[in-house]
Parts: C-alpha cells; sequence; structure tokens
C-alpha cells in the first residue's frame, strides 16, 4: 500500500488578513514552552476535565505570536490525521501515555511511536499525524502552535494514500 498524501479539491486556508504578524516561533521554542508548563502541575492540573463522547479540550493562553491548549484523552479517543493549517507546533504528555501516527519518507510507510508520560514531540508547518489513547487509562497533553491556528485539515487514511476530507476553522472545534 502506497501512504502517498492525495489532496482532493480542498482550498488551502487562506492566511491570517489583516496586521502583520510576527514570525512564528520554531518547533524547538514550542517544545521548550510546553515542557516548562509541564513543570507547573499547578497552573493546568486543577482545570483537567475528562468527557465520555470525546477530547475534553481548553485553550489555557493565546497571544499574536502562540497558543497553548490542555487536552485530555480518555482509551480510545483520537484526533484522526489532521494537520495544524499551517503552523508549527508541539506537544507534550504530562500523564499516561498515547500513541501518534504518522507518515514516513518515501518508503517508510506509517510510523507508529508510543509516547509515554515525559515525551515531548515538535514539528513544522507541513506536518500530519493522527493522535490516539490506545492504553488503558486517561492522559493529559499540553500543546503549543505558531501562529495561533486558524485551520485544521482532515485527512482519511485510504488505499491510495492520506486523502483530505475536511478543511475545518476554530467554529468546529
Amino acid at each position: 500500500m502506497s501512504l502517498d498524501l492525495v489532496s482532493p479539491d480542498l482550498a488551502p486556508a487562506p492566511a491570517a488578513s489583516g496586521a502583520a504578524r510576527s514570525a512564528p516561533l520554531s518547533p524547538n521554542a514550542l517544545r521548550s514552552i510546553v515542557r516548562e508548563l509541564a513543570e507547573q502541575p499547578d497552573r493546568w492540573l486543577p482545570r483537567v476535565r475528562l468527557a465520555a463522547e470525546d477530547r475534553w479540550y481548553e485553550r489555557l493562553e493565546r497571544s499574536e505570536e502562540h497558543e497553548i491548549w490542555l487536552i485530555s484523552w480518555l482509551p480510545g479517543q483520537s484526533t484522526g490525521f489532521h494537520d495544524h493549517g499551517g503552523s508549527r507546533g508541539a506537544f507534550m504528555v504530562t500523564l499516561g501515555e498515547l500513541e501518534e501516527l504518522s507518515l514516513g519518507g518515501p518508503g517508510q510507510g506509517l510510523l507508529i511511536r508510543r509516547l509515554t508520560s515525559g515525551t515531548a514531540r515538535a514539528f513544522g508547518p507541513e506536518y500530519l499525524h493522527d493522535v490516539r489513547n490506545t492504553g488503558g487509562g486517561p492522559a493529559v497533553t499540553i500543546h503549543a502552535y505558531s501562529p495561533p491556528l486558524e485551520s485544521m485539515s482532515r485527512y482519511e487514511l485510504r488505499a491510495e494514500g492520506l486523502v483530505r476530507t475536511a478543511l475545518e476553522g476554530p467554529e468546529q472545534w
């Protein structure tokens, strides 16, 4: 099975208009932000909630430069394959463990990473992945994006590869 990216007629999200944005933070800078916040559980742990129907999430901070989200995951919950609308990002597992699926380079196929508590991942603006809780207990993650998310595309894994199926804006989150 080929795991190429196939994009049907869904236009990419337009860049934000209006005032000029500051330069996006690097993935490594975002990884530092999530690590620093993870080391301060008094700032986020009391806010965590669990939701049976879907992942629970709350935006903790938003500036012109970046935003930070807190997400909880019950067993079986996942994001499905998605991108971040051109934003760079990083996330850290603070409690529990998750699994991340992504595409490797040519000839590598599907990559599966086990992400245990304390693991941080950072990625560039073109990154696509699926994050899921395949474990037996809840998990909590902290995410940072730069620039703040304006859109996300959803994808399905099909025989011909990843196919973009939807373009979402903040009103769908």
